[in-house]
Order: C-alpha cells, then sequence, then structure tokens
C-alpha cells in the first residue's frame, strides 16, 4: 500500500484493491419530514443492497501481482563505508579483525537474488471479452499479473495499458463465461448519493461495504490528473481498483485511495469518476496511450477576495495567472488576468473542471473560449496542441541576498511590504528563469495584511491592479493608482508559478 504525507498529519494511502462506490437512488421523503421511516423502506433499501451486490458480485475479480526476482550485487557495505579513517582506526585492533575479514569475503561473493515483490488489488470486468478496469498503481510495474474471478477461477492477465495521470489500467484476460457490470454516469452523483463498495479488503475476500457520497471534485496532491468523488464507504488496503456502484447497479466510479492517521479505514476514501475513467480506458484501448489536448496556461480559482476584485461571482470560471510560450493559449492571444468563462460550449467552474474540459478536446481541432477582460465577454478561437510528456518541477523558494548597490533600491509602502527591483544577477540568483520581469520582495512586516494574504520574501511581484510592472516607478504608480481602495490586487509570482492575491488595506 503506498502512503503519502498530506496536510493535517493525514496520510493519503493509496490502496491495491477492487472497492466500488455507486451514487444509490435515495428513499423517497414523505410529505412530512419529520416522520420516522417505517420498517417497509427499511426492508426495501436492504432489499436494494442485497440486489446490487448479488448482481455486480460475478464481474468483480482479484488481483495479484507478482513482481520476478532481480540479480542484485552480492557486495556488503563496510560498517562505516569503504575508506572511511574508522576502518583505518579499526581494521587493525585485533577485536575487530575477524569483523573486517567478513566483509571483505562477502564483497567476493557471487551475485544474490532479490526476494520476488507481490501485491494485492481489486478490479471489475467492463466487457465479456474479458476487459477489466483497475488502477494504473495496482498492475503498473508487474512482470506477472493473476486474475482471480468470483467464481474461484484463475487467470493470467495480458496486454496490460496503464496512464499513470490519472491511475487508471485496462488489462485483459482470456476467459469463457464473463459477467460485465455496467459503467454509469459519475456527473449525476450528488452528496449524500447512497454507494455501495466491493473490493478484497486485507486479502479475505469479496466484501461489500456502503456509505454515501461525502464530496465532489477532491483534488488530495495523488495523482497528476485529479477530480475524486470522496465517499465514507469503508474501504481499506486491498481495495483499490474496484467499482465504485450506484444503487441501479451501476459503476460510478474506481476506488483509489483513502486518507488515514492509521493507515486503514477512518470515513475518508476516494473514487475516479466513472466518466473520466472511461474515457482514459477507450484511449488505452483504441491507442495504446492517452493523447490530452493541452491549453498551456496556469490558472487560479476565483476566491471571496478574487471575486470583488474582478467583480464576478465565487467559483465561476478561472483566472489566468501565466501564459506559457508556443503554446495554444498564447497563440490565442490570452493574457494574464483574463477569465475563462466558457470553453467547448462548457461552463468553467474552475481549474479542476476546466483541466476535465481540455484534456478531452482533440488535438488539432479548433475550440472557442469565452473570457472575460477588462469587464468585457470576448470570444477567442482556439487551435488544441498534444500535451508535452513532461513539465519542469517547480523549486524550492530561496532567501533574497542582493548586492548592497540593489539593496538601496528598495521601497517600504503602505502594504508594509519592502521590494527591490529585479534585476538579471538576482533572478538568476534566486533560480527564475530568463525572462521574468517584476519587484522582488525582500521582506514582509509580521502580522500585517500582506502575511496573512500568503506573500512571503523572494515572491516577486508583477502586476498592481491592471499596472503590470517591471521598474519601481510602475510598481509605485500601481500603489497610487490603488489608493483610497479597501484592498490592492496583485500578481505574484514563486517557483511554484503566478497567482493572483488580494491584500486588504
Amino acid at each position: 500500500m503506498k502512503a503519502l504525507t498530506g496536510n493535517r498529519n493525514w496520510m493519503f494511502a493509496i490502496i491495491a484493491s477492487a472497492c466500488l462506490v455507486g451514487a444509490a437512488v435515495g428513499v423517497a421523503q414523505k410529505d412530512k419530514s419529520a416522520d420516522l421511516p417505517t420498517a417497509a423502506n427499511v426492508h426495501e433499501l436492504s432489499n436494494v443492497f442485497r440486489e446490487v451486490s448479488r448482481r455486480a458480485m460475478p464481474a468483480i475479480v482479484s488481483i495479484e501481482t507478482i513482481s520476478k526476482t532481480s540479480e542484485v550485487s552480492g557486495q556488503q557495505v563496510m560498517p562505516f563505508g569503504d575508506n572511511s579513517p574508522f576502518q583505518e582506526l579499526f581494521e587493525n585492533d585485533p577485536r575487530f579483525k575477524d569483523m573486517f575479514k567478513q566483509f571483505q569475503n562477502q564483497k567476493q561473493a557471487q551475485p544474490r537474488r532479490a526476494p520476488r515483490r507481490m501485491g494485492t488489488g481489486s478490479g471489475f470486468i467492463i466487457n465479456k471479452n474479458g476487459l477489466i478496469m483497475t488502477n494504473s498503481h495496482v498492475v503498473n510495474g508487474a512482470d506477472v499479473v493473476k486474475v482471480t474471478l468470483n467464481d474461484g477461477r484463475e487467470f493470467t492477465a495480458s496486454d496490460i495499458r496503464t496512464d499513470p495521470r490519472s491511475d487508471v489500467a485496462v488489462i485483459r484476460i482470456d476467459a469463457p463465461d464473463l459477467q460485465a457490470v455496467p459503467l454509469g454516469d459519475s456527473s449525476k452523483m450528488e452528496i449524500g448519493d447512497w454507494v455501495l463498495a466491493i473490493g478484497n479488503p486485507f486479502g479475505i475476500g469479496m466484501s461489500v461495504t456502503n456509505g454515501i457520497i461525502s464530496a465532489k471534485s477532491r483534488g488530495p496532491g495523488i495523482n497528476d490528473r485529479e477530480d475524486y468523488l470522496q465517499t465514507d464507504a469503508a474501504i481499506n488496503p486491498g481495495n483499490s481498483g474496484g467499482p465504485l456502484l450506484n444503487l441501479r447497479g451501476e459503476v460510478i466510479g474506481i476506488n483509489t485511495a483513502i486518507s488515514s492517521r492509521s493507515g486503514g479505514y477512518d470515513g475518508v476514501g476516494f473514487a475516479i469518476p466513472v466518466n473520466m475513467a472511461r474515457w482514459v480506458s477507450g484511449q488505452l484501448i483504441d491507442n495504446g496511450k492517452v493523447e490530452r489536448a493541452f491549453l498551456g496556461v496556469g490558472i487560479q480559482p476565483i476566491s471571496n477576495d478574487l471575486s470583488k476584485s474582478f467583480d464576478i461571482k465565487v467559483g465561476q470560471g478561472a483566472i489566468i495567472t501565466q501564459v506559457m510560450e508556443d503554446s495554444p493559449a498564447a497563440a490565442a492571444d490570452l493574457k494574464t488576468g483574463d477569465i475563462i468563462l466558457k470553453l467547448a460550449g462548457k461552463d468553467v467552474s474552475g481549474p479542476r473542471n476546466l483541466q476535465g474540459i481540455v484534456e478531452q478536446l482533440v488535438v488539432g481541432k479548433t475550440y472557442v473560449m469565452e473570457i472575460l477582460r477588462d469587464g468585457k465577454h470576448v470570444n477567442k478561437d482556439l487551435v488544441m496542441k498534444a500535451m508535452p510528456n513532461s513539465f519542469s518541477v517547480a523549486r524550492d523558494e530561496s532567501p533574497v541576498e542582493g548586492s548592497s548597490k540593489e539593496k538601496q533600491k528598495t521601497s517600504v509602502n503602505e502594504l508594509k511590504l519592502e521590494v527591490q527591483p529585479l534585476t538579471d544577477e538576482l533572478a538568476n540568483q534566486l533560480g527564475y528563469s530568463d525572462g521574468i520581469t517584476g519587484v522582488v520582495i525582500t521582506s514582509v512586516e509580521p502580522g500585517s495584511a500582506a502575511e496573512e494574504a500568503g506573500l512571503t520574501k523572494g515572491m516577486i511581484i508583477e502586476k498592481i491592479g491592471t499596472t503590470e510592472v517591471s521598474t519601481m516607478d510602475q510598481f509605485n504608480q500601481g500603489l497610487k493608482e490603488a489608493k483610497g481602495k479597501d484592498s490592492v490586487l496583485l500578481l505574484v509570482r514563486n517557483h511554484s508559478g503566478a497567482r493572483f492575491v488580494v491584500v486588504q488595506k
């Protein structure tokens, strides 16, 4: 079971198991909400759970992965490391002579074999030809993938295709008399819907748990591509890769991870929406890989403070913080500060939603994007390109250590910030790429509104309000234009990228 440490000391545990969580049809409410459910209502819900489980169980599989033994060096490491000064001190000591002789003999030993690595998980059959959907992390890198059906038959999987970005994989088995589980529509799932999770937790055998959809569009930082459904249905190690079922018996997600302090069930599980998984698996089946479209912008959601600055509703659209060179966004003349409202006829409600729209667009095709620029609605035509294979990794912040001459060119202002010009020498020292312009924050007054807004030493201010900042004069001009306002809108950059912040005055 993989684990990632997250905020609040939570552990995001990737669980190798088949777990289904489905949006369930709720029990109909009576006219009087105060009425208690009758025994008939409860029995009816129990019958639904029973029937969904009965129909789905034959399509759920257990997965066992084996990585073959590999040859590793038989050389052993000396107690203090080879050529250590401690070796010189002790190797001639009679009390340690035998120990050093043993290590010298081991260095001449034949290469040894590393033990086989084994893992477990779950999956579900999506057609009678033997296609099985599961998590990429369950099968990726395995030499042998063994699939056990609910009736006890065992098969070795072939044609394993994975997409680590989304953590979706499809594998195939050659077997007769298979039963598939239908795929549903995860976009119709709502918070509070009943769901069932089926999988093989801890390798004890197929188990069914129930719960509800607790939240939607979660992004706990597990994969590159995230838009998880959150559920309180019990999910444990061994459940990864299993389906999420609604009360119609349709898969609405793939259980993938848990948030846990203990490593086991704590009531917070995450499932990949089946609409995303369906698209990814289709690409894997047709092309052997996933081709995603690429926009080429840095974006952030519209927060409460930003909504006031841009006069737009919270959660509506996504604001552009950076436009990458040679990207579809650059070709369409998109600019920092533009707010993306619609793309390809679909409303944009935030960065994760926009990413989901963009990645499924057809490479080479032209789409219309509606943006809000300086308070005006503007349409732009975008020709989509394929997403690059990799992106640069952000580096940590570095302290600002300019020359004494540079330090004299500072400005302390009403924002309780001290800034200085960004010279080529300073930009190189801070690790920023060529072409970055602005002023560098050299200090932030403790307890100030700027500190509360998240501004820190080493950040670059690129814009104040509508004023582009590349010199101290432009910075001061921006401050002047902001006089009399309750807050100041800044575009700032660190090594993670650019974003807008609002500093209250």
